[in-house]
């Protein structure tokens, strides 16, 4: 797990998704000099993947940014590194192998299986999706059992994973992930004043069909804009 190491302004930055015209138009909105956190699932879905993930590294090697593990990457990353005709039926669905290719993903693939968990601001952390209540560690897949059980013992938890219209609050729960790759937005939370920033994402005739899934909690929207 990351730490922040001195007091800078920080912004916690949904799914991009392979969303890349929208991560530079929602870069050139925020200070230059914040650090910027991206809570994972930078690949997959988006009709620019690698130009996302170059554009993503390239500020992680230059020290402004840190670049969470998604269930996104992991599956990647276990697909990689494991040979199997499941594991090869799982890349050939992976929309990240067929933008990227075999040999290009293995290249990536010591980065990505360096991804830290988890990065850990003062008074609140950002992960990808949240904790698992058993053992309080971050988890990759977990959603209600986090969002019903979280007891505020890390201070605000910042999270993706799931889309919806807004950044929302569930308690102590922000939740960034507005959908960018589905037509929605691409945004980014400063835990340090609750200040929002969001850019359109995908236009709608490029914008992958929204998942079934849909069970985020409604709550009322945070300032946006």
């Amino acid at each position: 797990m990351t730490s922040v190491h001195h007091r800078s302004r920080h912004w916690v930055i949904g799914d991009v998704h392979g969303c890349a015209e929208a991560l530079d138009q929602l870069l050139e909105r925020l200070p230059a000099q914040d650090r910027l956190i991206f809570c994972g699932d930078a690949i997959n879905r988006g009709p620019s993947i690698a130009a996302s993930m170059e554009r993503i590294w390239g500020l992680v090697d230059s020290g402004r940014a840190v670049w969470l593990r998604g269930n996104h990457e992991q599956d990647l990353i276990t697909a990689l590194r494991t040979e199997s005709w499941f594991s090869a039926r799982k890349l050939a669905g992976c929309d990240t192998y067929r933008q990227l290719g075999d040999s290009h993903c293995r290249q990536w693939l010591e980065r990505l299986q360096h991804l830290p968990m988890a990065y850990w601001g003062d008074g609140w952390v950002a992960t990808h999706a949240g904790f698992n209540p058993l053992t309080w560690q971050p988890d990759l897949q977990v959603r209600l059992d986090f969002w019903q059980h979280y007891d505020g013992r890390f201070g605000e938890v910042v999270i993706g994973h799931t889309p919806g219209p807004h950044v929302r609050r569930l308690r102590h729960i922000v939740m960034v992930d507005t959908g960018a790759c589905y037509g929605g937005e691409l945004s980014a939370y400063c835990p340090e004043t609750k200040a929002v920033v969001t850019v359109p994402g995908l236009q709608p005739h490029l914008a992958q069909p929204l998942p079934g899934f849909r069970s985020e909690p409604t709550q009322p929207a945070l300032s946006s804009r």
